[in-house]
C-alpha cells in the first residue's frame, strides 16, 4: 500500500486550503443576492445604478430646499414614503403602464421646477413628488432580485433614497448666495435635460 510522506501532505493540504480562498470570494459573490443580507445591499445599490433614479431623487432634495421649510422636510419624505407603496405594487405585479416613460418625466418636471425656480403650494409640489415616487419605487419592485427579502430590499433603496434626497438638499441650500442661485438653476437644468435624454432614449 502506497503512503504520503509528511511532506507530501502537509503541500496537499496548503493546495486544498489555497483553493479554499480562492473560491470563498467567488462563493460569498454568488449568494450575495439571497437572504435578507443580500435583499439590503441590491435594494441599496439599486437606486445608484441608475442615472434616471440619481437625476430626480437629487431633484427633489434640490427643489424642497429651494422651496424652503417645510418642503425641505417634507418632501424627501414623502417621495421614499411613497415609493416603498410603489416597490410593493411591483413586487406584487400589479400592472402600471408607462414606468420607464414616468421616470424619465419625473427628470424633466422636478428639473424643470428648479430651473426655472417655480414656487407652487406646497400641497402641488408634494403630490407632484408622489405621483414620481410611485413610477421610481416600482421599477425597484420589479426588479427585485429572485430570493431576495423583499422587506429589507425595500429598506435599502428607501435609505439610498433618502441620502440622494439629502445630497440634493445640499446643492439646494447654495440659493442662499448669488452665485449659488445659478449654481443650483442651473443643476435643475442640467436634471431636465437627462430627462429628455432618458425619454428619448438617447441614454
Amino acid at each position: 500500500m502506497h503512503t504520503r510522506s509528511p511532506r507530501t501532505r502537509s503541500a496537499g493540504y496548503k493546495t486544498l486550503l489555497l483553493a479554499l480562498a480562492l473560491a470563498a470570494p467567488c462563493l460569498a459573490q454568488a449568494h450575495s443576492e439571497t437572504g435578507a443580507v443580500g435583499g439590503f445591499i441590491s435594494g441599496f445599490v439599486h437606486p445608484l445604478n441608475g442615472l434616471d433614479h440619481i437625476a430626480a431623487m437629487v431633484a427633489v432634495g434640490i427643489w424642497g430646499a429651494f422651496l424652503g421649510a417645510p418642503a425641505m422636510w417634507l418632501l424627501p419624505v414623502v417621495f421614499p414614503l411613497v415609493m416603498a407603496l410603489g416597490g410593493a405594487l411591483g413586487v406584487l405585479g400589479v400592472p402600471l403602464p408607462g414606468v420607464e416613460t414616468g421616470i424619465a418625466v419625473s427628470g424633466i418636471v422636478l428639473g424643470g421646477m428648479v430651473l426655472t425656480a417655480a414656487r407652487p403650494p406646497l400641497w402641488v409640489a408634494s403630490l407632484l413628488v408622489a405621483i414620481f415616487a410611485v413610477f421610481h419605487g416600482y421599477a425597484h419592485g420589479t426588479e427585485l432580485p429572485h430570493a431576495a427579502n423583499a422587506i429589507t430590499y425595500a429598506v435599502g433603496f428607501v435609505l439610498a433614497t433618502g441620502l440622494l434626497h439629502l445630497a440634493g438638499i445640499a446643492v439646494g441650500l447654495l440659493v442662499r448666495w448669488r452665485w449659488g442661485r445659478m449654481v443650483v438653476r442651473a443643476t435643475g437644468g442640467v436634471i431636465a435635460a437627462t430627462g429628455f435624454a432618458f425619454l428619448f432614449g438617447i441614454l
